[in-house]
Formats: structure tokens, C-alpha cells, sequence
């Protein structure tokens, strides 16, 4: 024992007083008070571990904790997808076609405060087939060459058959512009080149959709169409 005490307050390191005493292969008897002579004297645990089993196996490394997993698998395709929190799988948000309209265009809208003059989106079918709630994240994949800001999520207004939204004519074909007010701000955090997953938290009950840039496909918006991803927000 004394011999150990030397060696460790010598400075040799741990695995050099260890392969020792695996090589000698003696095991020793010790008391509390050798213990606690052996611990006075700066004698580490694993040598003293050692002492009392020279046979004793070396310990398994332990990993380093991992941190939350990365989910690195995102669709390559252009589009809006949408999973689960928790899930791995994402899945298609498939689109609906908007028919563009001009309030001169359109007599018959029942609006909620949609004014004439501006361009009116107009959607078949009274909700859109596909739900979410706040435990559903979404994923945006960039076209190359577009910005998510360039993306514009809207509210939009239930009818008995139909669902419509409106867009300021300065916003659709001007950079400065915008939905003035049917747009809805989002929450994105970008996870890879062109890609952006949204979180719903913020919204209410309702229906909204993902607008992408180019969707009117000229400022004649008058009897043309384009394409709108929506979805149903649950409580």
C-alpha cells in the first residue's frame, strides 16, 4: 500500500499505478483505516477501486449526452408539407386553386368588409380538407432563388359554400405592399438551405392559407387562377 501512496504522490497518472496493479494481480485487504490513509494521501477512487480488484474489467467509455435529435430528412420538392410534433414523416400539403377576382368583376360576393376595388381570392368549398392544431408544425421548401418573406399566410373568410380572401392590388404586384388585411405574421425558424418550419402556435380557430409569390399570374386578375395551400386551425 505504501508503495501506491508513493507512486501517486510522485505525479504518475492513474493508468500507470492501475496497469501495475493489473500486473501484479495482487488484491489488498483493506481496513477503514486504510481507506481512509489511502484518500489523505490524494489516492484516487479508481486506483483504490484497483487495490481491491486488480481483476476488475476497465469501464465502458460513457457517450457524451446527445442532444435533441436533428431531423435531417426534409422533402427536396418545392411546396408546403406538414407532420405531427414528435413525428419524423412529413407530409404533402396539397394546394387549392384560387380563382382571382376583381371587385368590379364580382357582384355577388358576400364579403366581410372586402372592398370592391381590391383583388378578392375566391376558394371552392365552405373548409379545407386538411386540420391542424397547435401539436402541427409546418414545412415550407423554397423554390430556389425565392425568400420566405416573399410567402404570405391569410386568413380567410368562410362563406356557405366558399372561402375567400383580400389582397390590396399595390400588394400583389408591388414589393412594398401586402395583404393588408387578411395577412397573418408568422413564427419560422429556417433548419436548412430553403427550408423553414412554421409553428401555429399564435393562431386562432380558422381558416388560413399559405399564399406563394407569383401566385396571380398577371395583373389582369380578372378570370385567372392560381394556387393557395390551406388548412383548417382547430383549437
Amino acid at each position: 500500500m505504501a508503495d501506491v501512496i508513493t507512486l501517486s504522490q510522485a505525479g504518475l497518472s492513474e493508468d500507470v499505478i492501475v496497469t501495475k496493479l493489473k500486473k501484479s494481480g495482487q488484491a489488498f485487504d483493506l481496513s477503514p483505516d486504510q481507506l481512509l490513509q489511502l484518500k489523505t494521501a490524494n489516492v484516487s477512487d479508481r486506483v483504490i477501486q484497483y487495490m481491491l480488484d486488480p481483476a476488475k474489467p476497465d469501464p465502458v467509455p460513457v457517450a457524451a449526452a446527445a442532444g435533441p435529435a436533428v431531423d435531417t430528412t426534409f422533402p427536396e420538392d418545392p411546396g408546403v408539407y406538414w407532420r405531427r410534433l414528435g413525428q419524423k414523416t412529413w407530409n404533402e400539403l396539397l394546394p387549392e386553386v384560387v380563382n382571382w377576382k376583381t371587385g368590379g368583376v364580382v357582384k355577388g360576393f358576400v364579403t366581410h368588409g372586402i372592398i370592391k376595388s381590391d383583388v378578392n381570392g375566391h376558394l371552392k368549398g365552405k373548409s379545407s380538407k386538411t386540420t391542424a392544431t397547435t401539436a402541427v408544425e409546418l414545412l415550407i421548401v423554397l423554390p430556389s432563388g425565392v425568400s420566405i418573406a416573399e410567402y404570405q399566410l391569410l386568413r380567410l373568410h368562410q362563406n356557405t359554400d366558399s372561402r375567400e380572401f383580400r389582397l390590396a392590388t399595390g400588394g400583389v404586384f408591388h414589393q412594398s405592399g401586402g395583404a393588408e388585411h387578411d395577412q397573418v405574421e408568422f413564427q419560422n425558424v429556417k433548419v436548412a438551405p430553403h427550408r423553414f418550419i412554421v409553428y401555429l402556435t399564435q393562431l386562432k380557430q380558422g381558416e388560413y392559407g399559405f399564399l406563394p409569390p407569383g401566385a396571380m399570374a398577371s395583373q389582369n386578375a380578372a378570370g385567372s387562377t392560381g394556387k393557395i395551400y390551406t388548412f383548417k386551425m382547430l383549437e
